[in-house]
């Protein structure tokens, strides 16, 4: 059985958690999930400590993923005064956040910077792909791990770890949920690409199968055709992240849960569907997959006969201006899909920008960075961030919804000799975003040296990124919880950043 453990954190009333275990005749390694649940009530308590004033300020968060990772330098961490061969062909414009120019693709991003916080000292020794790594509490990485989702080292993903705890408490507290509180778009992680098998990053890993993200599905037609390039081969591909047909929609995957007027039972009647999941767990040969059925009966009934979750996929009930504010891109209506599914009651929502065509897209831009960056990536990434930044305050949102905006890495600062130019992986520095929520507005944390390749100043660890983000959402990083060899870990082995907190 999984059980959350207690961490040491002193508590409110002067007690530590260790301590009201003890009291409560439990030891450390035998806190169950019910114990943990109150353990939380009781830490959430109010405190006279600065920091307990942010515990619990976010309701919601919506990540967004740049899968492959972004420059620093032609994004939010400018150098002018270097060479030609770092600092690139694009030039920087002021932004609405005193000293933070951004690259000259991004002009409405520059409009809303001042209600972000820019963290330009991320720094880890992990220059791979580790979306694992990022996302996860994993404290190591490679590349096996990168490309095998299935490697038993993996931690659960943090939406994972999100809903695990979420649907606890609510089926402890008797209420039914209406929405999933883990969902990610815009169709099932690094399956729309050719040449490799699926990589790492959003699963539950030991948590169970049942925790991994709900996905949903494109449905449409991509506008625009680009070249793109792998191993030395060209292909022309329509891309969906460059430009979308307005009728294009999401829809949850086949075999997840809903899609069009019908639930979870397309392929019989909702009687049958409970009774075949009724079937399945009397099947079941272990405690893991029965809690795995468990989950997923519990999630029919909750979704069946509620259409709340359809109406909050359909962008049609959006106004058409609002819908291209966010761009008319699979990144900019996945980006307005996950507002309106937070709006409707979800809890934490992914929006990935995935590969699509080939390996070695998405932020990759080991070669063709700059006809790349101006044509497809960039202006997607412009309207979609402007878009959900500014919907999310003009609703009153913001404050309440964490927007995480990650990668892995970030670039190299020196330009190789690649057509069109490129950059390669590099992640003793980069850069990452983060709004609302408890998040400061308008502030620029840690700084890099005159190539942007090196933190000279408050590295910050992706751990400690998602230790703000478990912080946040009411829940204590220094959590622990039991793999499958029954050892205790730490959600995140990393600490709650305090500067970047409002």
């Amino acid at each position: 059985m999984l059980r959350i453990l207690g961490s040491p954190k002193r508590l409110c009333d002067g007690l530590t958690r260790r301590d009201m275990l003890h009291a409560g005749s439990l030891s450390f390694l035998g806190l169950g999930l019910d114990s943990f649940l109150r353990a939380k009530e009781v830490q959430a308590a109010p405190s006279p400590a600065a920091i307990n004033a942010h515990f619990g300020r976010a309701k919601s968060c919506i990540l967004l993923f740049l899968y492959g990772s972004p420059s620093q330098l032609e994004w939010a961490d400018m150098k002018y005064d270097a060479p030609v061969e770092i600092r690139g062909e694009l030039g920087g414009i002021r932004s609405s956040l005193p000293g933070c120019d951004v690259c000259e693709l991004f002009p409405n991003m520059s409009r809303i910077m001042d209600r972000m916080t820019v963290v330009r000292s991320m720094s880890h020794p992990y220059p791979l792909h580790g979306v694992a790594y990022a996302t996860t509490g994993v404290d190591a990485i490679d590349v096996p791990m990168e490309l095998n989702p299935r490697d038993g080292r993996h931690w659960p993903y943090i939406g994972s770890v999100v809903e695990y705890l979420d649907r606890a408490e609510a089926d402890r507290r008797g209420r039914r949920r209406e929405l999933p509180a883990n969902i990610a778009l815009p169709w099932p992680f690094s399956t729309r690409r050719r040449g490799e098998a699926p990589r790492a990053g959003p699963y539950a890993a030991f948590l169970g199968n049942a925790y991994n993200p709900l996905w949903t599905e494109f449905r449409g037609e991509a506008t625009v055709t680009l070249p793109k390039t792998l191993n030395g081969e060209v292909l022309e591909i329509k891309e969906p992240y460059a430009g979308i047909s307005p009728e294009s929609r999401f829809v949850l995957a086949e075999g997840s849960r809903v899609e069009g007027d019908l639930t979870l039972d397309r392929l019989d009647q909702r009687r049958t569907l409970l009774q075949q999941f009724d079937r399945a767990r009397s099947n079941a040969d272990a405690a893991g997959a029965e809690r795995n059925f468990d989950r997923y009966r519990s999630m029919a009934y909750d979704l069946i006969g509620s259409d709340k979750i359809h109406r909050a996929l359909d962008l049609e009930r959006e106004p058409r201006g609002l819908r291209e504010r966010y761009g008319m891109t699979v990144f900019g209506q996945a980006s307005l899909a996950a507002r309106r599914l937070v709006e409707a009651g979800s809890r934490f929502v992914s929006v990935f920008w995935d590969e699509f065509g080939l390996a070695g897209s998405g932020w990759d831009t080991h070669w063709e960075h700059y006809p790349r960056m101006k044509n497809e990536l960039c202006p997607g990434l412009d309207r979609a961030l402007f878009g959900l930044i500014s919907d999310l305050d003009h609703r009153g949102m913001l404050d309440e919804t964490l927007v995480l905006v990650l990668s892995e890495h970030g670039r190299t600062p020196r330009l190789n000799n690649a057509k069109g130019a490129g950059r390669d992986h590099w992640s003793q520095a980069y850069t990452c975003m983060l709004a609302g929520g408890g998040i400061a507005r308008g502030k620029v944390v840690g700084r890099t040296d005159k190539q942007g390749g090196t933190v000279t100043d408050r590295p910050v660890s992706p751990k400690d990124i998602l230790a703000t983000a478990y912080w946040l959402l009411g829940i204590d990083p220094h959590t622990m919880i039991q793999d499958r060899a029954g050892r205790g870990l730490f959600l995140t082995p990393g600490n709650v950043a305090h500067d970047l907190l409002a």
